[in-house]
């Protein structure tokens, strides 16, 4: 059985947990591959030809991306290219 105090004990441990997590998230730069830091929302450009795997698409030199979005790992990023929704790696981004 929880008691009242234990109880919120529990809810500051959980809120704390939260925080650290998105302090972590925070915490993780992005950089193109001329090492300019990448945010959300930002438009890149694509520096190589680059055959997207499981697809015949590939995606040009030179094609703008807009509005990409941060993952988990610093090497990557989500975006839409040409209506599909792909990753990039960041090391073939140059920051528009």
């Amino acid at each position: 059985m929880i008691t009242e105090a234990q109880f919120e004990n529990y809810d500051e441990d959980e809120e704390n947990e939260q925080e650290q997590s998105e302090d972590e998230e925070d915490s993780i730069i992005v950089k193109d591959s001329n090492g300019t830091r990448l945010n959300n929302g930002d438009s890149v450009t694509v520096i190589k030809d680059l055959k997207v795997k499981g697809s015949s698409m590939v995606v040009k030199r030179g094609t703008l991306v807009k509005n990409i979005r941060l993952t988990h790992d610093d090497e990557h990023v989500d975006c839409k290219v040409n209506g599909s929704q792909i990753v990039l790696k960041t090391c073939f981004l140059k920051k528009s």
